[in-house]
């Protein structure tokens, strides 16, 4: 997986666990795009430390999802159930289109809600 997009997921799943400080930083840097030294003089600590808590929070981040795996079985399900929508093209011609729009919605509904 890109590391962006992995750090965005690890974000999204576990970030309400970092401290606001941590997580102000981390977004400026991450999701922001501001340099290390824009959010230095916001925050008021040298671009060391900035990128110190920005390796501190990623491991942070890894140490949670080596634990808990949520973004492991996040991915598993989406994975899985985007699966289910491509059998049910494929089965689409041999089967009542009922039965099959209704697992297609079913499998729709689980990826709206991840």
């Amino acid at each position: 997986m890109e590391s962006f997009v992995e750090k965005s997921y690890l974000y999204d799943f576990y970030g309400e666990l970092l401290t606001e400080h941590q997580r102000q930083v981390y977004e400026q840097i991450m999701f922001e795009d501001l340099s290390a030294s824009e959010v230095a003089r916001e925050a008021g600590i040298s671009r060391q430390g900035v990128h110190d808590m920005i390796r501190r929070c990623e491991r942070i981040l890894e140490d949670y999802e080596s634990k808990l795996h949520l973004v492991e079985k996040f991915l598993h399900i989406r994975d899985n159930v985007q699966k289910i929508q491509g059998y049910t093209d494929q089965i689409l011609e041999e089967h009542p289109l009922e039965e099959v729009e209704r697992i297609k919605s079913i499998a729709s509904d689980i990826l709206e809600e991840l």
